[in-house]
């Protein structure tokens, strides 16, 4: 077995893994690796997109290649096709724009979607990103990872995207706890203020989270059709998918 690859890729799950950038000295300490070996490493993942040397102060950080090569994976393990029957009956129940997301550092990528029939409606694309700790989806990501749930995120005053984004990881880790009882996550306009979404967790057949599943509307219609009632309905949908992916193989939430 070449060495060299197998300290490379031991590297790179090392950054993939991780919740923040770190130098090179922390990571030839948790590797048990020279620093110049790591160092050596760190310029090649640079160097083929794999590594990003966070604002030059060698920091460095998993990219978002990674996500290019999970997304590859997703495919061809079928994972948008076994979500894909339970995303159309929430459409149909409930006529809102219906995401499927996976992290990718600070944000959700929506790796699947299918959109209202309302002319009126949530606009996002496939492979279009999002703040986790504003949209539904994310807040579903955060509260169930592994790591502490808030350490994934690089600031603690959290960019303000409308009045009612929370303002800091204090209150995040709040709203992710709030999430974690109830069992789903709600965004009342905290990335786009005329927009409302609710999200739960998708589970793999280890039971760890793989992705969330969730609705997206108008504000004013999320509102009139109850949020109780749309949670219920979102939660179903998951229950469905998580039990489609169980009969296959997971993926892992955090892609990148």
């Amino acid at each position: 077995m070449n060495n060299t690859l197998v300290k490379g890729l031991r590297l790179l799950e090392l950054l993939a893994e991780r919740d923040g950038p770190a130098g090179v000295g922390e990571l030839a300490r948790e590797l048990d690796m020279g620093a110049s070996n790591v160092h050596r490493l760190l310029q090649a993942l640079v160097e083929l997109g794999y590594a990003v040397n966070d604002g030059g102060r060698g920091q460095y950080r998993a990219s978002l290649k990674i996500w290019e090569l999970g997304a590859h994976a997703l495919h061809k393990l079928d994972f948008r096709e076994a979500a894909a029957p339970a995303m159309r009956w929430l459409l149909a129940e409930t006529n809102e724009t219906v995401h499927l997301s996976v992290l990718s550092g600070d944000e959700v990528v929506y790796i699947d979607k299918l959109d209202s029939p309302e002319p009126v409606r949530a606009y996002s694309t496939i492979g279009g990103r999002a703040p986790a700790y504003c949209v539904a989806t994310g807040k579903v990501l955060l509260a169930w990872r592994e790591q502490r749930p808030t350490a994934l995120l690089t600031v603690h005053k959290l960019h303000q995207h409308s009045p009612a984004t929370l303002p800091d990881t204090a209150a995040l880790a709040l709203e992710l706890a709030r999430v974690r009882q109830q069992g789903y996550a709600v965004n009342r306009g905290e990335w786009r203020t005329s927009v409302w979404g609710i999200a739960a967790p998708v589970l793999s057949a280890g039971g760890h989270v793989a992705a969330a599943v969730g609705i997206s509307g108008p504000a004013s219609r999320i509102r009139s059709h109850g949020v109780r009632r749309l949670s219920q309905l979102v939660v179903e949908a998951a229950r469905q998918a998580s039990e489609q992916l169980a009969r296959g193989s997971g993926a892992a939430a955090s892609v990148a």
